[in-house]
């Protein structure tokens, strides 16, 4: 979410950029170090004992998964609202192909952050009206690549310091990720990166390191995400198919567009069924389901797609961290095209071989947690 600090609100793209920078800069001044707040006697004892816990997710990160050891959250703010930016991503109404924006450092990328609710959503209807499919989402953190350090880092937010603790975690270890491997103008390999060193980092915390109920809790979130994401992927491919049927013609490709949208929404509602906890920590799953488009199983796919390629990559470096991010530096390099290729033939080949035995420790503990997190 890098682009958010170069981004910003208004029609003018001086205007956006101004937007985003002071918005930025001001999460920044309202961040203390947690110790201030630890000491203090305002923070709630609940918000003190999520802070403590986030400090043994941090030392975990840099300990046991070589994530960088820096200044990025050892501070906290509470910007008093539900997120720290909102992202609005576009596509076209027969493609998943993401509009993009071009930044300095960063390259190209296939969203715009912006710190104001109101300014994203009004975006996004300019979008619409060029005949766009354009959709909002809420983020509730993003990675500076490392570059504000000296400044105190990204700091924890109130966005997410209360969730549960496997989610935390799974958190910090991916903004943290991208400040070991960023590559310009490739979001997928970006952010599938991250989204594997998450997984992976937090099946080791939660075998090694995680207090009281946090396995049996995150085993229950990451039964629900990857349902959820299942049907997603399926959705994703149908429509891709759709989309790629030239030969149908457009009303018949809008026709089988509706209805594998239907039936997406019929499905999420079967599933939802089943599913069990407090509905309000479903909202965004719900809110997603209800305005999906081209443009959010679009930005879904970033997410995802290079993932069990990365998972392979690690397997091959025999679960080893600091040779898993030297050899997904090495393949950065290659092009594009290429790093994706190889990837997928990476994930494709561990697909037909047996799945690996648990050798992590309290092994009995990772047995019991990995076909939920695979």
């Amino acid at each position: 979410m890098a682009a958010a600090v170069l981004g910003g609100c208004a029609s003018t793209e001086l205007d956006y950029y101004w937007q985003s920078a002071s918005g930025h800069l001001s999460m920044l001044s309202a961040a203390r170090p947690v110790p201030d707040w630890l000491e203090g006697a305002q923070a709630p004892d609940k918000l003190k004992e999520r802070l403590a816990l986030s400090q043994r997710i941090r030392r975990f990160a840099s300990a046991a998964l070589h994530l960088p050891d820096n200044a990025s959250y050892t501070r906290y703010a509470d910007l008093g609202r539900s997120a720290v930016i909102w992202n609005v991503v576009a596509a076209p109404p027969l493609s998943l192909k993401l509009e993009t924006s071009c930044f300095p450092v960063v390259g190209c990328v296939g969203y715009r952050g912006y710190f104001n609710e109101g300014a994203a959503r009004a975006r996004a209807q300019q979008l619409r009206a060029q005949g766009l499919e354009a959709s909002v989402y809420p983020v509730p953190a993003y990675s500076t690549l490392g570059w504000l350090n000296w400044a105190g880092g990204d700091p924890l937010l109130n966005t997410f310091i209360h969730y549960p603790e496997g989610e935390l975690a799974r958190l910090i270890f991916h903004e943290l990720s991208h400040q070991v491997l960023y590559v310009r103008n490739d979001t997928t390999f970006n952010e599938s990166f991250a989204t594997a060193v998450e997984r992976l980092g937090v099946r080791q915390y939660l075998a090694s390191a995680a207090s009281g109920a946090a396995p049996e809790e995150f085993g229950e979130f990451t039964r629900r995400r990857t349902e959820f994401r299942a049907l997603v992927r399926a959705t994703r491919e149908q429509l891709r198919d759709i989309y790629e049927d030239k030969a149908a013609g457009q009303e018949r490709q809008h026709a089988r567009k509706e209805e594998a949208m239907r039936a997406f929404r019929e499905a999420y509602a079967r599933m939802r069924a089943g599913w069990s906890g407090d509905p309000a920590r479903f909202r965004n799953s719900d809110r997603w389901v209800s305005e999906a488009n081209n443009a959010s199983f679009g930005a879904q796919a970033a997410y995802d797609e290079l993932v069990p390629g990365f998972e392979a990559l690690f397997e091959r470096e025999g679960r080893d961290w600091p040779r898993f991010y030297e050899a997904a530096r090495r393949m950065s390099a290659l092009p594009k095209d290429e790093r994706h290729r190889v990837l997928k033939e990476l994930a494709a080949a561990a697909a037909a071989e047996p799945a690996p035995v648990p050798r992590e420790a309290g092994s009995d503990r990772a047995a019991a947690l990995t076909p939920a997190t695979r």
